[in-house]
């Protein structure tokens, strides 16, 4: 029998699992879905099948993919949960194994079993579904099923050797789709050595590049950033210390001391190449994109003052803001400029542009949320930001409800950049259900375009894509 979920911030409210798994055929939309949007839109949640531990965080659920399919002017979703390894123990058991972030002792039925949740990242590359983790491969996923295949390790190519015996490598969630290549650039990190891998994977889904890179010190790096000539690893002072956990019940340690250190790596080059640039603490967990400009790199990303992640800290953390980062190569210097006021997050841009010269971004915004820290159910507008006038437009919904990552899809291939569509999720708070809106790129800040409507709550997912149709 399941116990009941403990009482808990991320276990109530839209945090709270969905435990439900199904198909909705042809959902009720308010006005008209664009003829041109066919494909499938995914997103990723944090979702425990069982109650977890009390150290339990957000970052730690189950991998649930949602799909909204569009075709002919209708959506359809379906939702299914990732059946990593993690997943099925836990299900053959009838209960959570894996206690969360907090020092305690591993349940011996875990031995063996890797950690790996499946829960933040979704996308389409080299023809496969793939569903993307923090620190583990990615899984395969059958897109018009959500069955999970297996994981993938890119032919066997993808595997290192860890305490002595060859195992699936690392990678973050956050790989970058080159715009024009089409390849997969990713990395991956680790408080064990080797602590920061680079892996560069082919527009046909052959894995080209793997290389060890040294770091400065052991860090968090959730993100990073690549344009067409570079891959840029900012560590934070968001540093892991086992030895602390006991006291802060967290493995990461604030060290601002260290202050920020900003790998610069030619993509063309080779680990030898790789150079530090010191900068002022602070944090962020999610990079915009990134042009070079021969020897200067300029990059946006959200930025906080530091990171506050653990449950007994009394400093409150402040909701992330745009910032531009110019990085002279000749100097060894980073300029840092605030762009924008209003808290965001989660900034999107069109896929194409990815490492070159871009102009809009899409992203989550707080408009009139007095005290936001940067929660999810503080997110109340889309911005749109336009990088070559320095202008902000938004798209604000009802008091109480909020918005999920929007993604951009191009009207057409041969579409100007930021001519099509912004796909998102809502939460209805006051209905305690959700919503796929689908919004003007060019005109956010009109009336939806459509509005699906779903019958029950998607909880708060963390990241998703677009895939065409074929």
């Amino acid at each position: 029998m399941s116990k009941p979920f403990p009482n808990s911030i991320f276990l109530s409210g839209n945090f709270a699992p969905w435990p439900m798994e199904g198909d909705i055929h042809d959902l009720v939309v308010e006005g008209e879905i664009p003829r041109e949007l066919a494909g499938t839109f995914f997103r990723n949640s944090s979702n425990p099948q069982f109650a977890p531990g009390p150290n339990y965080h957000w970052f730690e659920g189950d991998g649930m993919i949602h799909s909204l399919r569009i075709e002919d002017g209708k959506a359809h979703y379906k939702n299914r949960f990732v059946r990593t390894a993690r997943f099925e123990a836990e299900r053959l058991a009838g209960e959570a194994l894996f206690s969360g972030m907090g020092p305690s002792e591993p349940d011996p039925r875990i031995e063996g079993v890797s950690p790996n949740a499946s829960n933040t990242h979704v996308l389409f590359h080299a023809g496969k579904l793939l569903s993307l983790w923090e620190a583990g491969p990615p899984h395969e996923l059958d897109p018009s099923t959500l069955e999970t295949i297996g994981i993938w390790d890119y032919a066997g190519e993808f595997r290192r050797e860890r305490m002595g015996a060859m195992q699936p490598d690392i990678m973050t969630a956050h790989p970058k789709i080159d715009g024009k290549t089409g390849e997969w650039i990713g990395f991956g990190y680790s408080p064990m050595a080797p602590h920061l891998v680079y892996h560069e994977v082919s527009k046909e889904g052959k894995l080209t590049r793997s290389d060890e890179l040294d770091v400065p010190f052991s860090a968090m790096m959730h993100d990073f950033i690549v344009s067409a000539e570079h891959a840029i690893f900012p560590v934070f002072p968001a540093v892991f210390d086992f030895a602390a956990m006991a006291e802060t019940g967290s493995p990461l340690s604030w060290q601002p001391e260290r202050g920020v250190q900003v790998g610069v790596l030619p993509r063309n080059g080779v680990p030898e190449d790789l150079v530090w640039i010191s900068h002022d603490p602070c944090f962020s967990f999610h990079m915009v994109n990134a042009v070079s400009e021969g020897n200067t790199v300029v990059a946006e990303l959200w930025e906080t003052p530091r990171l506050v992640f653990t449950p007994d800290e009394k400093t409150r953390p402040s909701a992330p803001n745009l910032h531009r980062w110019t990085i002279d190569l000749d100097a060894g210097t980073v300029k840092d400029e605030k762009i924008d006021d209003s808290p965001g997050e989660f900034g999107r841009i069109d896929e194409r542009y990815v490492g070159y010269d871009y102009t809009y971004t899409w992203s989550l915004g707080s408009i009139g949320i007095p005290g936001m820290d940067g929660s999810p159910d503080g997110f109340n507008s889309i911005f749109r930001y336009d990088r070559k006038t320095g202008s902000r437009v938004a798209h604000t919904l009802p008091e109480g409800d909020s918005f999920g990552e929007p993604v951009f899809v191009p009207r057409n291939e041969a579409a100007a950049e930021g001519d099509g569509f912004v796909l998102t999720v809502a939460h209805r708070r006051a209905e305690d259900r959700s919503d796929l809106i689908i919004l003007d790129a060019q005109n956010i800040e009109r009336a939806p375009l459509a509005i699906c409507q779903l019958p029950h709550r998607v909880p708060y997912c963390f990241h998703g894509s677009w895939m065409p149709a074929e």
